[in-house]
């Protein structure tokens, strides 16, 4: 109490200090790595030199098997990588009339995530051109207008796409073995209700008996679902999803004839929405966490699907990863610490918020790399041309957090509601905690958030650990912000060169590891307490790591 008491006197000129009590004795449930799923449009990305290095880095931050979805696994093409774009050339029909399948590409896609200790979050989609109803023009070529669409139509045989879908099920288990197929999540599209599907929701619906059909014959205990919407919170998206639910429930399927479909999880998307305003972004969390909720509203309303797992198969700060804050400044957050303040944030908040409606909810990063574009270009990625950016740091701390869950109170949080209703923008920024504790070990990741990009004092924080089992305890405390763990501040430093020397790149490359704000020390406890007092800047994440 003494070391508290002389703390708040140093500081008390400055900012009423942050106090946060962590209880490793009151446990709120196991903690689940909800956070270990990532995506991407760019399918050929995957087994480039930078892509399969992140790919590897992805696999090792959490004990958890990391999911990876990707757009664009079934169109044609010759697998040139492209940005918003990439194909495999699954399927097309030979001179002889009769369908071809050629699955090189695919399983060097899946195959770099086995090798790496990762597994595929598998994204049925998009229409091979010999399937599409209306395949020309075919290929996307973003960004030019106008693009091609052929590969967002319905098929032109559902019997075919079936026979497609029911092959490829089949091949995965003869490489990749049965026990270990069933453990993937096979999700149907992605955001059928805009331009990435250009059929009914009817024709989705019926799409989807004809998918499940035909991945459930190819292997009965694998695990089918969908519909991957668009932010539920916008009433016509929102109403997608109802449908589809519905049409699990209680719709006549077009394969069997029967009431419902199978359905294992449930997708859905939750998108920010970030402003530039007065030379500095502001981020819309509240806005991103409305989308998450009101998604949650909407599969409450279907009891029969309440314990069902739930993906927010793209939860992120906007919905653009591929454009670039030369054009749009409002995404200027992506290079530094805002976005993994912004994450450590979301991370909390969709946790409870998967405690308030009793559903396990996980969240996907559409984020991953682009190969030979200039470093910090400020595309939503996680590395820039190998370099870690501070964002994956966030999700290496979250590897950190193992065990069971347990009680973290700060008196500078703020409520969830309140975040849902508003974001983040009052005069306080949400200053708050989440903790685990595991047999011989405990960790706290706290963050200092702020919505606006503005820079304040660094904040005084008091922190304090209970009912520890050790007299003494070895700490670990490692840090995200302007000078940590921050290869993007580096880079400024030496000039921004496009060119890096390999001394400069060596620099990087350590930069962009996960770095220790002081040496591990050990740490005498009092009657189980442990007390830590430390400044955390606007937009940085600590964790303290416990062990005894």
């Amino acid at each position: 109490m003494r070391s508290l008491i002389l703390f708040l006197a140093t500081v008390a000129a400055a900012q009423t200090p942050a106090a946060i009590i962590v209880n490793t004795n009151v446990k709120q449930g196991a903690f689940q790595p909800v956070y270990a799923y990532f995506g991407y449009d760019e399918p050929n990305y995957t087994y480039q030199p930078n892509g399969r290095k992140l790919i590897q880095e992805l696999a090792a931050l959490t004990p958890a098997r990391v999911q990876i979805r990707a757009h664009h696994l079934l169109v044609t093409g010759d697998g040139t990588p492209a940005m918003k774009w990439g194909s495999t050339n699954v399927y097309t029909i030979g001179p002889d009339g009769k369908p071809v399948y050629d699955w090189t590409i695919i399983d060097r896609i899946f195959d770099t995530y086995k090798e790496a200790g990762a597994r595929p979050f598998v994204e049925i989609g998009f229409m091979p051109e010999a399937l599409s109803s209306h395949p020309q023009p075919y290929a996307r070529n973003w960004p030019n207008q106008p693009e091609g669409r052929g590969w967002a139509q319905p098929p032109n045989d559902y019997s075919a796409w079936a026979d497609l879908v029911y092959r490829w099920v089949r091949h995965s288990v003869e490489r990749y073995g049965a026990a270990e197929v069933e453990q993937w999540s096979w999700e149907l599209w992605n955001e059928p209700d805009i331009f990435y599907w250009r059929g009914t929701p009817e024709e989705y619906d019926k799409l989807y008996d004809y998918t499940a059909d035909a991945v459930k014959r190819a292997l009965p205990k694998a695990r089918i679902g969908g519909p991957g919407t668009t932010d539920p919170a916008n009433a016509k998206a929102g109403e997608y999803l109802r449908q589809f639910l519905d049409h699990c429930a209680n719709g006549v399927n077009a394969v069997t004839g029967k009431k419902g479909a199978p359905l294992d999880f449930i997708t859905y998307h939750a998108k920010g929405a970030p402003k530039f305003v007065d030379g500095h972004v502001v981020m819309g969390l509240g806005r991103n966490l409305q989308n998450a909720q009101r998604g949650l509203e909407i599969i409450a309303g279907f009891p029969q699907f309440r314990g069902l797992p739930v993906v927010i198969s793209e939860y992120d700060p906007e919905g653009c990863a591929a454009c670039s804050p030369r054009e749009r400044p409002e995404l200027g957050y992506r290079n530094g610490t805002h976005y993994a303040s912004y994450d450590a944030a979301s991370l909390a908040n969709i946790i409870r918020m998967g405690d308030r409606f009793h559903t396990n909810v996980n969240m996907l990063t559409w984020a991953f790399e682009f190969e030979d574009k200039p470093y910090f270009e400020g595309y939503r990625t996680l590395a820039t041309n190998g370099i870690a950016k501070p964002i994956l740091n966030l999700f290496r701390m979250a590897g950190m957090l193992r065990g069971d869950r347990v009680e973290a109170k700060g008196s500078g949080a703020v409520p969830l509601d309140e975040i849902i209703a508003g974001g983040v923008r009052g005069a306080a920024a949400d200053v708050d905690a989440l903790a685990t504790r595991a047999e011989r070990e405990a960790a706290v990741m706290v963050w200092n958030y702020h919505d606006a990009d503005v820079a304040t004092e660094p904040l005084p924080v008091h922190l304090e650990i209970t009912a520890l089992p050790a007299t003494r305890v070895r700490v670990e405390h490692v840090r995200i912000d302007e000078t940590h763990s921050n290869a993007y501040r580096a880079w400024l430093a030496m000039g921004a060169p496009q060119q890096p020397t390999s001394a400069q790149r060596a620099q990087l490359e350590a930069s962009g590891q996960l770095q220790m704000l002081a040496s591990p020390e050990w740490k005498d406890t009092k009657d189980g307490r442990l007390e830590l007092n430390f400044a955390l800047p606007r937009q940085a994440v600590s964790l303290v790591g416990i062990s005894w």
